[in-house]
């Protein structure tokens, strides 16, 4: 498979996302996407290392815990933890993951790109999960006006 951040990710399917990041902390990032992708209908799994739910869903240790088939592991954690959740996302056999904006993931990113995965680095989610609204919705629509999307 080849890495894909220059390429756009609105011709893969998220039908189903594996969440690195969400946290107890309802402010985080990781936890109001998290809220955000299951108002849309995503089927998502929560991963956390010591939560048992998470908006009243079952949470995962790790992938590797995950039952059922996944399409996407999208990573909003610190860069250092990245690393495990790549290789356990390999393992499980996820072909897709997505590094949230915003921290440098170069690392893990190249651990990806090594395995095979298709990559998507500097790139918020919610910009290419559908529908996209709110402030999304404007930052998607300047990133394609100015040829950044």
């Amino acid at each position: 498979m080849q890495p894909m951040d220059k390429a756009n990710p609105e011709r893969y399917s998220f039908a189903s996302i594996a969440i690195a990041g969400v946290s107890r902390k309802s402010t985080k990032f990781g936890a109001s996407a998290y809220r955000t992708l299951k108002k849309r209908g995503y089927r998502l799994f929560p991963i956390h290392p010591t939560l048992e739910a998470f908006d009243g869903d079952t949470c995962f240790r790790s992938v590797a815990d995950i039952r059922g088939e996944v399409d996407w592991v999208w990573i909003c954690l610190r860069p250092e933890h990245a690393l495990t959740v790549v290789d356990d996302a390999h393992r499980k056999g996820i072909p897709n993951i997505w590094f949230q904006q915003g921290a440098d993931f170069s690392q893990a990113a190249a651990r990806a790109r090594e395995l095979g995965l298709r990559v998507v680095t500097g790139r918020c989610i919610l910009m290419y999960t559908e529908p996209v609204t709110g402030i999304h919705a404007i930052h998607r629509f300047l990133s394609r006006l100015f040829g950044k999307y």
